[in-house]
């Protein structure tokens, strides 16, 4: 049994930088044709003389694959419509993050409002740039996501025209909000369909699947699983891949991103069969994106075939998502 997906996607993928890059950006590239790459860098992507030399460096990592970096700039209140007019040509959107919550966040937004917000979001919403958020407030751990839905709701109100994508969202509360707003999207990551909180910490701590946003309750688990198994078109695939070394996950204050970058393909079409829904996985994975953004990716195929697959237990220095299991899909060929 195969499958063929065109010109597959990642709409939401970490690379790093330096010898990381190096190691973890020709595994994306392979099996994907295009992916929006996150700006949180040390220090963060917000300059375009920076979004274009982090672009050379992952091309000159990924080598000959045929893989088309989406960059993105670090969103900063200061930016105006003449800068982001100039920024435009090197850009797919703009990543903003709350100060401070999550992974090389701490040079982001401090209050998220649309009055404080206005000078950067109406230029973006003239030129047409998405804003991508991480959406989390500061409080308890499993309500953050929840409790930052009024941010959503009211940008989205406030800015009708812009593109606003709730990035890797968890919760039954951001697929609800999809319904209100015209103009918001979702993407969702391989492990948030996968994995809840019992997962990571029901047992021994499983440090290799400790992510933030925070896998929730079985029931927002069923709740993405409604829209992404349905192809929703205001839902694609967004791996939210993000590698650390293994001493940095398996330690006190142990880093927070889950590496499945080079299993994200088999493991979804593991998923959609056992659903019965493997028709849905090419528009998750790649038309819904480019209905959203607009966007014709570089063409690729990618066969996948039902034949057993075992995971590496490293990546270089990476563990990956199902490190030693079997899938019952693995990639055949890519062309």
């Amino acid at each position: 049994m195969q499958l063929t997906l065109n010109s597959p996607l990642d709409m939401h993928l970490h690379l790093r930088d330096g010898e990381m890059l190096k190691s973890v950006a020709p595994l994306s590239a392979h099996s994907f044709a295009a992916a929006i790459v996150m700006p949180n860098l040390v220090p963060p992507v917000t300059t375009i003389e920076a979004v274009n030399a982090y672009k050379a460096r992952i091309l000159e990592a990924i080598g000959e694959e045929r893989f088309e970096p989406l960059m993105t700039l670090f969103f900063k209140e200061s930016y105006d419509f003449a800068y982001l007019e100039k920024a435009k040509p090197y850009i797919s959107a703009i990543k903003l993050y709350p100060a401070g919550i999550t992974t090389n966040s701490e040079g982001g937004v401090g209050t998220i409002d649309s009055a404080a917000l206005q000078m950067t979001l109406t230029a973006m919403s003239d030129l047409g740039i998405p804003l991508l958020i991480h959406g989390e407030s500061n409080g308890f751990v499993m309500d953050r996501e929840k409790e930052f839905i009024p941010v959503y709701e009211e940008l989205a109100t406030q800015f009708p025209e812009l593109t606003i994508v709730m990035e890797h969202i968890t919760t039954k509360e951001s697929v609800a909000a999809l319904e209100r707003h015209e103009n918001l999207y979702a993407t969702i990551t391989l492990h948030h369909l996968l994995i809840t909180l019992d997962e990571v910490a029901g047992g021994m701590l499983q440090p290799h699947l400790f992510c933030k946003p925070i896998a929730k309750r079985p029931e927002d688990r069923e709740a993405l699983l409604s829209v992404a198994l349905a192809a929703h078109p205001k839902v694609m695939f967004g791996s939210d891949s993000a590698p650390h070394p293994q001493h940095a996950k398996e330690a006190c204050g142990c880093a927070a991103g889950v590496f499945t970058a080079p299993i994200a393909l088999p493991a979804l079409a593991q998923l959609f069969e056992s659903h019965g829904k493997l028709d849905n996985l090419q528009p998750f994975v790649s038309d819904n994106a480019q209905i959203i953004y607009g966007y014709t990716p570089p063409e690729k195929t990618v066969v996948l075939e039902k034949k057993p697959f075992r995971v590496p237990q490293k990546y270089g220095d990476v563990v990956p998502m199902y490190a030693g299991e079997e899938l019952a899909w693995r990639i055949a060929s890519v062309r």
